[in-house]
């Protein structure tokens, strides 16, 4: 008897599992997409059902997933047809019901995986996402709990040539991805927006966590431990008022699959001997017959200069001579933004890659309202609005493509800013900039089911999360709700509601579907889980079927799900899908927060400090 109901209990779990969910796959021609994070009450509640066989859906009904009884019917169901794999898609909207619990979806004999309505969906998610963070720490790395790359590094395209090759020390930071490369670039964004996260939403975030990453309590929060890290870094990436340096190594890093702590790339000084720290010079860079196009280096400085900024305010009480420190490196970097406008991109190695950032008065707008919300000085203000209105909309947005990083960071919050903004002028242009990005967008998705309107380029969970995020500061900024429903399909997208019904973050949630074979060393070589890591996300099939070297390594459980328009694989051979990005994870950290504190019903407010 023992070993029979033993039978039943792994059957049961097993066909609750993921990997029954999509085994299964191929036996079904319909599925519901939902959110597998769950829902709070009070959201926007859709799922979609996406059907590849002819489907006349006019209602669905919402059922108790413990006992099966229907406590919910709609006929809230609106047709969009053929989309991505499927021939029949609709929306099934489920807003009106708000009772905590546990349910599942069924509409025309398909069922939906169970998920959760309640207050609490979205509870520690914030600081589940930091995990990933401290796994990408370089210097000492607390999920190793051993030390990389400790010899960074020797300086390259010092404008002194005597300076060249001379030894600084650029130790911290993290590593960018899956290799071990290092930019300001990402590395100011993400501490930015870390420090955003906190600013906005600082009771959603625990203590569990010590400065160096280790377990244990410090009295600070750990979404500020790993700001700090992030801060600790630029200020050596920053060392005086007109040497700032663009990044740690090239794409030599490419050099197969290793940990980080047994790195022994070889830079020309030895096997594993240090890393060539590029100085940002503002002129097009490379170390070999591949260049950059830089023109400038206010892209670069704004970055530094935002991130210190807002730094200064956030850790003022905490650390004061600290952020001293930092207010003085913000306004030293703004103003050597100020005399040398244009990009600073990344420097490509030997490959003729690099992110290709095109736009720099985001990052100096972000700047000088960060300074001015530090000093309150009314100048700065004026200059934050005048580089706003060279750029009122960032590029990408309602567009079909754009290049690698081409308009970078994927949103602007200086936008945000201004406008929350006491000037009732310029708060007035600058929602209306807010507003109209959002438009562009959910104008170019309307046509299909997911309201999918972001471009399906690399690293699109990039932009899903920064245009949610817009669209979040958006409703809390002037208490609009016209863009809810787009705001939701983002947020979904990101748990599972998208063609593969997959979330995108590694191991969130636990009993989910998620990104189980990452492009990753650490998962490769010692099947590590990299929780908290967002994945870049599905790009069109046009792209995947002409970057070099993708291949599939252990088949494709998504494959009735795959279209010309748009793949995603969970695949570590798939490195233009399935690669957890360092940025793109902190970026989760204020969404994610923000939901959390909405479940409590405390809402961040515009421009907290």
């Amino acid at each position: 008897m023992r070993t029979f109901l033993s039978f039943l209990l792994a059957l049961a779990i097993w066909v609750n599992s993921p990997a029954y969910c999509q085994s299964a796959a191929a036996a079904e021609d319909a599925w519901i997409r939902i959110n597998q994070l769950g829902y709070l009450p009070s959201a926007t509640k859709v799922a979609v059902l996406a059907a590849k066989k002819v489907q006349a859906v006019s209602s669905f009904s919402l059922h108790d997933a413990r006992t099966g009884k229907v406590v919910h019917k709609s006929k809230k169901v609106k047709a969009f047809g053929a989309y991505s794999a499927f021939t029949h898609t609709y929306r099934l909207d489920f807003s009106a019901f708000a009772k905590p619990g546990s349910y599942y979806l069924k509409a025309n004999g398909t069922r939906s995986p169970d998920f959760t309505i309640g207050t609490q969906v979205y509870d520690q998610s914030a600081d589940f996402v930091l995990r990933y963070m401290r796994q990408q720490r370089c210097g000492f790395n607390p999920f190793l709990k051993d030390s990389c790359h400790t010899k960074d590094g020797f300086v390259v395209f010092h404008p002194n040539p005597a300076l060249d090759s001379t030894q600084v020390d650029a130790t911290g930071g993290w590593h960018d991805a899956s290799d071990y490369l290092q930019y300001v670039t990402t590395s100011a964004n993400a501490t930015f927006q870390l420090l955003f996260a906190y600013q906005q939403n600082p009771g959603a975030f625990g203590d569990a966590f010590l400065a160096n990453g280790l377990l244990g309590q410090n009295g600070i929060p750990d979404v500020l431990d790993e700001a700090k890290w992030g801060l600790d870094w630029l200020l050596k990436m920053y060392p005086s008022k007109d040497l700032m340096f663009n990044q740690i190594a090239d794409d030599r890093d490419h050099a197969g699959y290793r940990l980080p702590n047994k790195d022994l790339v070889d830079y020309g000084k030895g096997p594993g001997l240090g890393r060539p720290v590029y100085v940002v010079t503002g002129k097009p860079q490379g170390s070999f017959k591949n260049k950059n196009r830089s023109t400038g280096v206010a892209s670069t400085a704004g970055k530094f200069a935002s991130a210190f900024g807002l730094g200064a305010q956030v850790l003022g009480k905490v650390d004061p001579a600290y952020a001293r420190q930092l207010e003085e490196k913000a306004q030293q970097a703004y103003a050597f933004g100020l005399a040398r406008p244009g990009v600073n991109q990344t420097a490509p190695g030997k490959a003729p890659y690099f992110y290709e950032e095109d736009n720099w008065v985001d990052d100096m707008e972000l700047a000088a309202v960060q300074l001015h919300q530090l000093t309150g000085k009314p100048d700065l203000l004026q200059q934050a609005a005048e580089f706003g209105r060279q750029e009122p909309l960032t590029p990408w947005l309602g567009k079909d493509t754009a290049r690698h990083y081409q308009w970078y960071p994927f949103i602007n919050v200086g936008h945000y800013y201004l406008g929350a903004s006491q000037d009732a002028k310029i708060r007035q242009e600058f929602i209306a900039n807010l507003r109209q990005g959002l438009e562009a967008v959910q104008k170019r998705g309307q046509g299909n089911a997911f309201l999918m309107g972001v471009p399906y380029i690399w690293c699109s969970n990039n932009l899903v999360t920064g245009l949610a995020t817009q669209a979040m500061l958006y409703r809390q900024l002037t208490k609009d709700n016209r863009f809810s429903e787009l705001e939701a399909s983002l947020r979904d997208w990101l748990f599972g509601a998208n063609p593969w019904g997959t979330s995108m973050v590694i191991g969130l949630p636990e009993n989910g579907v998620y990104p189980k074979d990452p492009h990753s060393s650490l998962t490769v070589l010692q099947r590590y889980r990299l929780d908290g890591g967002l994945v870049d996300g599905p790009v069109y099939g046009s792209i995947f079927k002409n970057l070099q070297y993708l291949r599939l390594i252990n088949g494709d459980e998504f494959a009735p799900f795959q279209a010309d328009l748009v793949v995603y694989h969970d695949d570590n051979g798939d490195y233009s899908t399935n690669e957890p990005t360092m940025d793109g994870t902190a970026s989760l950290s204020y969404l994610l927060s923000a939901h959390q504190m909405e479940g409590k019903g405390k809402a961040g407010g515009p421009g907290k400090k």
